[in-house]
């Protein structure tokens, strides 16, 4: 008597193998061309929340702070490097946050 077995024949792996290969081919960039903007866009966020800080600092002490005096006042962390994206986080002497590239 023969058993009937069920199972996946070699080709049919081929094929599922296949069709797994080809989405990843076609997911992999597309995750990675929208990390760059993912990282922008934490990068705006954080420059608000900076921003905010800064008036937040004005109110209390009537001047414009620098990143120093945020970090040394607790209003921002001092492990806090910059954006996602890389770049530094600067405060202009009107109290304006910007950010700029790190050299």
């Amino acid at each position: 008597m023969l058993k009937n077995e069920k199972g996946f024949t070699l080709i049919e792996m081929m094929i599922v193998m296949l069709v797994i290969s080809i989405l990843l081919i076609i997911t992999i960039p597309n995750v990675a061309k929208h990390n760059s903007n993912i990282n922008n866009k934490g990068c705006q966020a954080y420059i608000k929340m900076v921003q905010a800080q800064v008036q937040a600092y004005e109110m209390e002490h009537n001047k414009v702070p620098s990143l120093q005096d945020l970090i040394d006042e607790d209003y921002i962390k001092k492990d806090t490097k910059g954006c996602p994206n890389g770049k530094t986080v600067t405060i202009d002497s009107s109290g304006d946050v910007t950010a700029v590239d790190s050299q």
